[in-house]
């Protein structure tokens, strides 16, 4: 089931998101957190920092497991995940270093380092929330479009267009990692909520196909269809052709 949280702006939508996260925080204060990175948890991040310095919340007893890490990029690399995680979000809360998770990306064996990361995921136990954003090309985590769903973690060669889109982060395309190690779509879909985040026009035509239109792994977002309960955070940007072809929603 699919409930919209849309605000005009990116800010404001985020904004409804970290509520939603602040008020799972408030009821569980153990929760297990799935966290994404990339531009679109940016406000949503800063807000959750916000709230743990006023003291609404708390991530000492929090877990949480991340996505997706490139490969070949140490957790001390400034474009590494590991390090924007520490960069937004955990050294500026109260979590417990040994209670954040993420793929490491300079594991030697990656098949080893894939089945690691399944069997912790497994540990740590089932995401009261999974934060996710969308690619341009439909990609949840690093799980591009293919001929089938990745149940679990993987080893992924990312696409053309993935990597042109996260060259605007590198000094240039050569830069861009080739390959990450991501979460499967089964592990995402383990979890008890999703938020999906969108924002901008970018977003816009791949959001209304992975929300409505066939369910397929050429457009890995459109899974989440099948899911039991899928938060949608959006600005009107990112709404406009969903709301264009189906209504007012939200």
């Amino acid at each position: 089931m699919f409930h919209f949280l849309c605000a005009s702006t990116k800010k404001e939508a985020s904004r409804l998101a970290a509520d939603l996260a602040i008020d799972l925080l408030k009821k569980n204060p153990e929760a297990v957190l799935g966290l994404a990175t990339g531009s679109s948890p940016l406000d949503f991040y800063a807000d959750l920092v916000e709230a743990n310095k006023a003291g609404q919340i708390s991530f000492k007893k929090v877990k949480s497991v991340n996505l997706d890490e490139y490969v070949g990029l140490a957790p001390d690399h400034d474009q590494s995940y590991a390090y924007f995680m520490h960069e937004n979000l955990f050294d500026k809360v109260d979590i417990l270093p040994e209670n954040t998770h993420l793929p490491s990306g300079t594991a030697k064996d990656l098949d080893a380092e894939c089945r690691r990361y399944h069997e912790l995921l497994l540990e740590v136990g089932t995401p009261d929330l999974q934060v996710l954003g969308i690619g341009n090309n439909g990609h949840i985590g690093f799980n591009e479009p293919a001929d089938v769903f990745p149940e679990n973690t993987s080893a992924v060669t990312l696409t053309e267009s993935t990597i042109r889109a996260n060259s605007r982060f590198f000094s240039s395309m050569d830069e861009v990692p080739k390959m990450a190690i991501s979460m499967g779509v089964g592990e995402i879909l383990r979890a008890k909520k999703i938020l999906l985040l969108a924002f901008g026009t970018a977003k816009a035509e791949i959001l209304e196909k992975a929300l409505f239109g066939e369910v397929t792994p050429r457009v890995p977002a459109s899974i989440l269809q099948t899911a039991d309960e899928v938060y949608i955070c959006a600005d009107d940007e990112a709404m406009a052709v969903i709301r264009e072809k189906h209504g007012a929603i939200a």
